[in-house]
């Protein structure tokens, strides 16, 4: 008992350590950038000149703006337009689909901001998130969600709404800045029970085993044994508890910048069941048709991991 409370005080510094001084200043710095260019109607604008484009692989208008804000706000931030998407009886269930599975194989900001401070190439992770995405919404619309019905599609500038309340800069950044503090401070449990998990798993040895087993699967591709903690973390307990075991094993460099590039392909990603769970929960339809999308999502995710490991 007594080792155990010495790993558990640990892991709590080490998470909060992590949370506040590494996690909260990128949040809060992204999240004022965003609500700054969501205000201005920037987001909207990119959104509506990316959804033609988007439209041929099956994701409607909203979805666009979907993919913006999983890509440059959070893993949850899309959960609001999906709302909006899932009470459109005009975007037909199959774009609904398609959309989802694009989400669900993109990266989420919440992970790609932090770790780009430790050596992760964002602009690569971003080109892929695109790529595995179109992909995952190709394949869910034309196979994995064909039975679904289909309909006509409204233009993206009157589905994607601008904003109708006005706020100063200041109050932009400081609401902003608030919400990634709060992103930050619900972190906190997540990080910390990651941390001890990876501390528990290396006092039992269950580490030094995984490694032992996957170890020359792993050096096939290139990659480090080690690498097969986040892999399996993020797969467990999700993506900001992936990125909790991966920092302090960047830092102590247990594991090297380039085996984070090159498993970010596998690991960076929403499909894991915090983030499976929390975008189902936008209503009824997402939910109704949350398997045509994950099975797309996984070919999606299945490219990014193959070019991430052929880029690196």
């Amino acid at each position: 008992m007594h080792e155990f409370m010495k790993i558990l005080f640990a892991s709590g510094q080490k998470g909060f350590e992590l949370a506040f001084f590494v996690l909260m200043p990128i949040m809060v710095f992204m999240m004022a950038v965003m609500r700054v260019l969501d205000q201005k109607g920037v987001l909207r604008r990119v959104a509506i000149l990316a959804a033609p484009v988007l439209l041929i692989f099956g994701i409607p208008g909203l979805g666009a703006f979907a993919i913006v804000q999983i890509l440059f706000v959070s893993f949850a931030a899309p959960t609001a337009t999906f709302r909006i998407m899932d009470q459109d009886a005009a975007i037909s269930d199959r774009k609904i689909a398609a959309g989802f599975a694009a989400v669900l194989c993109m990266s989420q900001a919440n992970a790609t901001f932090p770790l780009s401070a430790f050596g992760l190439n964002l602009p690569v992770v971003m080109a892929t998130s695109v790529l595995g995405g179109l992909v995952s919404a190709w394949l869910t619309y034309r196979i994995f969600a064909k039975h679904l019905a289909d309909g006509a599609e409204l233009p993206a500038a009157e589905e994607i709404r601008p904003v109708r309340e006005k706020q100063r800069l200041v109050q932009m950044i400081l609401g902003g800045g608030e919400e990634g503090f709060q992103l930050a401070l619900k972190a906190v449990p997540v990080l910390v029970l990651a941390v001890l998990l990876v501390n528990v798993l290396k006092a039992v040895g269950a580490i030094g085993l995984l490694e032992t087993i996957c170890g020359p699967a792993f050096a096939l591709v290139g990659v480090a044994p080690a690498a097969v903690l986040p892999i399996v973390t993020k797969y467990i307990a999700g993506g900001t508890a992936m990125m909790g075991t991966t920092l302090p094993m960047l830092q102590d460099q247990t594991m090297t910048v380039l085996d984070l590039n090159r498993i970010a392909g596998f690991t960076i990603n929403t499909l894991d069941p915090v983030g499976f769970a929390v975008l189902m929960t936008a209503g009824p339809r997402f939910a109704r048709f949350a398997m045509p999308a994950a099975k797309g999502a996984l070919f999606g995710i299945l490219v990014r991991g193959i070019a991430h490991l052929v880029i690196f």
